[in-house]
């Protein structure tokens, strides 16, 4: 069982950084969002990691490789964004015109995925860090990251509204005692 889990949303992209709901649209880091990206990499120096998870997607790829742990990555589809489907690319007004009622916790979207599909890619994700010692690092997205994170503490999916998560920022999981908690959210540093 990992000692800890690190979590690493990828640095800023054109489309985190206008509010555009991007899961499959595969975009390249901003200069900004490489420069968040490096400055992890003496942060996280001083840790051996017993596994390095990364989503496949070019923008949690580059951060990762930014970082100084692209080489011990393992790509992990469980750890691409939630699937907007008909909601790729529109922000969260632009949805509420159409569907003024829609939340993406309670709702997930159409022709893309529900909350229980994505909690089920968390639950696999964390089964797998369950199996290595040590500490343990996954760089992936916004949304699938508040997701494995309350996942991790044994709540439900929709619990992932309630915990913010910045572009770029590092944030760790681990135990008090017996008990899983959140060490550390939403780190800059």
């Amino acid at each position: 069982m990992a000692e800890r889990v690190y979590l690493v949303r990828h640095g800023e992209t054109e489309w985190s950084k206008s509010g555009q709901h991007t899961s499959r649209t595969d975009l390249p880091l901003l200069e900004e969002g490489r420069a968040r990206a490096m400055k992890l990499k003496p942060v996280l120096a001083g840790h051996e990691f017993s596994l390095v998870l990364c989503s496949p997607l070019r923008r949690a790829r580059e951060t990762c490789e930014l970082a100084g742990l692209g080489s011990a990555a393992e790509l992990v589809d469980d750890l691409r964004e939630w699937d907007y489907g008909e909601y790729e690319g529109l922000t969260t007004p632009e949805i509420w015109e159409q569907a003024p009622q829609w939340n993406l916790w309670r709702d997930g979207c159409p022709g893309g995925e529900r909350p229980e599909q994505v909690a089920a890619r968390a639950d696999r994700v964390l089964a797998r860090v369950d199996e290595v010692g040590g500490e343990a690092i996954t760089f992936a997205h916004g949304h699938v990251l508040r997701v494995l994170a309350v996942r991790w503490l044994r709540m439900d999916a929709a619990a992932g509204a309630r915990f913010a998560l910045a572009a770029g920022s590092l944030s760790v999981l681990s135990y008090e005692r017996e008990t899983e908690v959140v060490e550390r959210w939403n780190a800059s540093e």
